[in-house]
């Protein structure tokens, strides 16, 4: 990593000329550009207020080292200065810019039949429950009930600042070993969960050509097939040139089905771009860590032994039941850390 008075000068650069180009009148009347700006400087925040108390603290150590009267102080700033200087080593590496946002949660049944279902309702119970313990909202988009309990999938968004940054490492499959309700022989089974966690875009980041969307309404329907509404007011889009499709029958509004749908796909598009781009680097450290994708076990939440363990980063703590009731902390804290190390090590800090 480049030294750090270098660093810090050319973070004051690039922030003082995000400030300049979002007071041109010209990029505040461009939406998109304006809104990429405001992102970027809300991004370079924590590291220029870190870069200003590291210059403030290296200042009053220079003081200190040419003022006998202060040199007692001077001890306690260099460490001062060195803790400023790993923060903002820390600070500066490569965010992902998607960290920020708020995100769309698809949680499904695996493999597993009817105790698949449940599991999926379980798992989307322990993040619901882990968005409240941080302060975040939810809201549920869509839920395709299972009839025996559970879901076969539900659709959730979870709003609020770095929302991504703490959920993105939920994504994957979970699985599951426990024994049954339905089980009378005490047999253990396992089943899997899987879990897709997307960014939530706005209109302006994930333009829909009406061209490229195919529209679908139909009446909504409840499990078994009945009809829950005599409107036509679910709807499913069809984005053409991907195939990929998003149906919302929940609310008794066509519009707001539409809106929803419409969330989604933006979503699921975003995603899309994103998986491509870190398909062209080779050796991306999210790799490392954890791909997010569903294919991926990322953990195992063993019944009869009260054990979850994490796959990804080898940690393994024997309190189930707080886990599954949203305490999940522990691990986004493990898993935040390994990626920072990564990070850094990718850096050459």
């Amino acid at each position: 990593m480049a030294g750090i008075e270098q660093l810090v000068q050319e973070l004051d650069r690039s922030y003082a000329d995000l400030q300049a180009r979002l007071a041109d009148p010209a990029v505040y009347n461009d939406h998109r550009e304006a809104a990429d700006i405001g992102r970027r400087l809300k991004e370079l925040e924590a590291a220029h207020r870190l870069a200003r108390d590291w210059s403030l603290a290296r200042a009053d150590l220079a003081a200190a080292k040419a003022d006998p009267e202060l040199a007692s102080m001077a001890a306690e700033l260099e460490s001062e200065v060195t803790r400023l200087e790993e923060e903002l080593k820390l600070a500066l590496v490569e965010r992902d810019p998607a960290d920020a946002k708020d995100v769309i949660v698809e949680v499904r049944q695996g493999v597993g039949g009817d105790e698949a279902a449940i599991w999926a309702g379980d798992v989307f119970r322990m993040l619901t429950r882990y968005a409240e313990r941080r302060g975040f909202k939810t809201e549920i988009l869509s839920a395709n009930e299972s009839e025996t309990g559970g879901y076969k999938e539900v659709v959730f968004a979870v709003k609020g600042d770095g929302a991504y940054s703490v959920f993105k490492y939920e994504g994957g499959t979970h699985r599951v070993q426990r024994v049954p309700e339905t089980e009378s022989q005490g047999r253990i089974h396992t089943s899997t969960a899987t879990v897709a966690v997307m960014p939530e875009v706005e209109e302006v980041e994930v333009e829909l050509d009406e061209n490229d969307l195919k529209i679908d309404v139909y009446r909504s329907t409840g499990p078994g097939g009945q009809s829950v509404n005599t409107t036509d007011s679910a709807v499913r889009i069809t984005h053409v040139p991907t195939g990929l499709v998003v149906a919302m029958q929940d609310e008794k509004s066509q519009l707001q089905n539409k809106q929803k749908a419409l969330r989604v796909l933006r979503a699921r598009l975003y995603e899309l771009e994103r998986e491509k781009q870190q398909a062209e680097l080779s050796a991306t450290r999210k790799s490392q860590i954890g791909s997010g994708e569903r294919a991926e076990k990322i953990r195992t939440y063993n019944y009869p032994e009260n054990r979850l363990t994490d796959h990804r980063i080898k940690l393994t703590a024997h309190r189930l039941d707080q886990v599954l009731d949203g305490d999940l902390a522990e691990f986004t804290d493990a898993i935040q850390a390994e990626d920072r190390r990564l990070s850094l090590e990718a850096a050459g800090a």
